[in-house]
């Protein structure tokens, strides 16, 4: 006897359950397949272990600033690599227990084990046939590792190994300065590792805006020495491992990799599903519902390459969900693009990206290495530049600053309700905080439009029933 479902999902990271949980309000007829190990990505081995990191490594940093700067009478502590690193594992495992608990108590609804494809809409597993009206596809994926750098060993570390490690090594080569690269290069340069840091492009974390890139350069390469413009050829030492830069030879205990990630589909046997595989694997997936062609076959998650993020992923399971259980339905609008990079200065994206950019489109630019908030929290450094069309529509920013994780998020927002430069001026910005960089920002914009803007940063008097109209609040010393 042959054994249909309404839908099966293919991995048990954040892109699978939530199209889990979506398509629960729709059906019980859900099947969730994953080999494990249970836990998602972003909360075993990506954005939630690596911020542990990164919050005890500032930590640290901020104590020696102190001590730099002669306003403490002892000096500043030196970090327990072993007690540093059980502290992150800790954490990382309370996060990942969630998602376990979650997978564990689907009972029968959830097998374990690997599937391949044998037609669009059946798979194999375990010698056992198995068919869904649609099948989600959120196997996720894994760090690249060229193959000559597997013979370093237990001196090679990725992402997904470095927060098993006992101890931190002495000197560490870190290859690939985008997101991963330079988040975890910077944490364990505040731990005191000696590190340096190899790109193959002059860009950081993804940036294409050149003054905010060179801004970002600047601030993090004095974190760790950063060697840009070159491919590394790696080889294993009798002592650790040998960089070869260009003309430049350098001697570490280990290489971390971050030179990308690669999709979980080896053993999917995605030729089964009939149509033309590209270069990565995967067939042309539509970038709007997910699917596959004409099969009933969605990719979701950071497997697809299309937004790579845990808040992607999330709502790309929705997506997918949606549109597997009612394939005709309307597609659904994907939330403004917004990417953070949680170093010093932290890093972000929103909106379009400056390549992308009309050859009209208006910039205003704040430098906050003379920002007020930013001097007083001792991170007076970096660029913030904004971007509009030539009607003062807000499209997007990059920046490399203080506090980028919530001032992007304030455009983004600003962006995806479609307003434009006066309109966010007219909100309130109190004094002193890094807000008021982004306010300069905008006022830059506005002076570069054409008509004419008489009238002062206020909104004019409306809707008397406003409870919030007129309302008064209480100024603090200094503050009026």
């Amino acid at each position: 006897m042959s054994e249909h479902h309404r839908l099966i999902i293919l991995g048990a990271g954040t892109a699978g359950l939530v199209a889990y949980k979506e398509a629960a309000r729709h059906s019980k007829d859900i099947l969730l397949i994953d080999p494990g190990p249970l836990g998602t990505t972003c909360a075993r081995v990506g954005c939630m272990p690596s911020k542990v990191l990164l919050q005890v490594a500032k930590e640290f940093h901020s104590g020696r600033r102190l001590t730099e700067r002669k306003l403490t009478r002892d000096a500043s502590p030196a970090p327990d690599g072993p007690a540093v690193m059980q502290h992150v594992r800790t954490l990382r495992d309370g996060f990942a227990s969630g998602a376990i608990k979650m997978v564990e108590k689907l009972g029968d609804r959830y097998l374990k084990g690997r599937p391949r494809f044998v037609s669009p809409d059946t798979l194999e597993i375990d010698g056992r046939q198995i068919s869904a009206d649609a099948i989600i596809v959120a196997t996720g994926t894994r760090p690249v590792v060229p193959e000559p750098w597997q013979a370093l060993g237990e001196r090679l570390i990725t992402s997904d190994t470095i927060f098993d490690l006992e101890t931190l090594p002495q000197r560490m080569a870190v290859v690939g300065l985008g997101a991963i690269g330079a988040e975890l290069g910077q944490a364990l340069a505040w731990l005191g590792v000696e590190v340096q840091a190899f790109g193959r492009s002059e860009r950081l974390a993804g940036l294409d805006d050149d003054p905010v890139n060179e801004a970002a350069l600047e601030a993090i390469g004095q974190s760790m020495t950063l060697h840009t413009g070159h491919d590394v050829e790696v080889e294993a030492a009798d002592n650790g491992v040998t960089v070869n830069f260009g003309e430049q030879r350098f001697e570490f205990d280990a290489l971390l990799a971050a030179v990308g990630r690669r999709p979980n589909i080896e053993d999917l046997n995605l030729a089964a599903l009939g149509l033309p595989l590209q270069d990565n694997g995967l067939p042309e997936i539509d970038p709007q519902r997910l699917r596959a062609g004409d099969t009933p076959v969605y990719f979701a998650g950071d497997l697809n390459g299309i937004r790579p993020l845990m808040h992607e992923a999330a709502d790309e399971g929705r997506i997918v969900a949606h549109h597997a259980l009612h394939p005709d339905a309307d597609c659904l609008q994907r939330r403004t693009a917004l990417g953070i990079v949680f170093t010093e200065p932290q890093i972000a994206q929103v909106g379009m990206p400056f390549s992308e950019l009309p050859d009209d489109a208006l910039i205003g630019k704040a430098d906050f290495s003379d920002q007020g908030r930013a001097v007083i929290l001792d991170q007076n450094h970096g660029l913030l530049r904004v971007y509009s069309d030539t009607e003062g529509r807000l499209l997007g920013a990059q920046m490399a600053i203080p506090g980028a994780e919530h001032i992007a998020h304030e455009l983004a927002w600003l962006i995806q309700q479609n307003l434009d430069v006066d309109t966010a001026l007219q909100l309130p910005y109190y004094h002193p905080v890094l807000e008021e960089g982004l306010r300069s920002a905008l006022q830059g914009i506005r002076r570069q439009l054409e008509a004419s803007r008489q009238r002062p940063d206020l909104p004019l008097c409306g809707d008397e029933d406003d409870p919030l109209a007129g309302a008064r609040l209480t100024a603090g010393p200094g503050d009026e």
